[in-house]
C-alpha cells in the first residue's frame, strides 16, 4: 500500500460523474481505474471484488467506482464504450460484469462489436438501441476524457486503485489480495 503524500483534494473527482457499484453514501470510496482487457484487471475482478462487494460494498460502508483506463489500445476503447451504452438503458454493472466474466485475454482479438452485442444480448438490453449507440461513439469522447484524467492525477497502470475519505488517500497498484484492501479500508476507518 503506497501513501501519497498528498491530499484528497482533486482526487476525489474521481468519484464524481460515474456509476458506484451501489447508491451508498459511504465517507470511503475505491475508485478502479480499469482496461477490460488487462489480465490483472481480470483476476482482480475474479479474486478480490467479490470479497470486497461482499464485506463492505454491499453493507453500505464503502462505494466502489469503475474509471476507465484503456491502456491496450482500441478494442479496450470499445468495450468501455459499450459498458456506457450499457448504462443508457441502465446496466452499466451488468455490463461490466459480464466483460470481465468472458475475458478473453490482452489483445487476442476477443473484443468485437459482435461480441459485445452479444453481451447486450445476453442481459437483455435494447439492441437496436444499444447497436447504434456503439456505431455512433457516443461515448468515446468520455473513455478518452476518463484516460486523460487518470494520467493527470498520476496514473500509469492497470488496475490501480485510489481508496480514500476525507483526508487519507490510499493507492494499491495491481490485482492485490483482499487483505491489502482490507488493510487500507481498516486504516480510514471501515468495521
Amino acid at each position: 500500500i503506497r501513501r501519497p503524500p498528498r491530499s484528497t483534494q482533486g482526487v476525489s473527482a474521481a468519484a464524481s460523474d460515474v456509476y458506484k457499484r451501489q447508491d451508498n453514501n459511504a465517507e470511503i470510496s475505491i475508485v478502479e481505474f480499469g482496461d477490460y482487457q488487462c489480465t490483472f484487471c481480470y483476476k482482480f475482478h475474479d479474486e478480490t471484488m467479490k470479497k470486497i462487494d461482499q464485506k463492505y460494498i454491499k453493507t453500505a460502508n464503502v462505494n466502489f467506482v469503475y474509471k476507465d483506463f484503456p491502456l491496450n489500445g482500441p478494442q479496450s476503447i470499445l468495450a468501455s464504450e459499450a459498458s456506457y451504452c450499457a448504462q443508457k438503458q441502465n446496466k452499466f454493472w451488468e455490463y461490466h460484469d459480464t466483460l470481465y466474466n468472458n475475458w478473453g485475454g490482452e489483445n487476442t482479438g476477443w473484443i468485437t462489436k459482435n461480441v459485445l452485442l452479444g453481451f447486450a444480448n445476453d442481459i437483455k438490453l435494447d439492441l437496436d438501441s444499444f447497436s447504434q449507440c456503439l456505431e455512433n461513439s457516443e461515448f468515446k469522447q468520455k473513455v478518452l476524457d476518463n484516460e486523460q484524467f487518470a494520467r493527470e492525477i498520476g496514473i500509469d497502470a492497470t488496475p490501480s486503485f485510489l481508496i480514500f475519505n476525507d483526508s487519507e488517500l490510499y493507492r494499491i497498484i495491481g490485482a492485490q489480495p483482499f487483505d491489502r484492501f482490507e488493510q487500507a479500508l481498516q486504516e480510514l476507518g471501515t468495521s
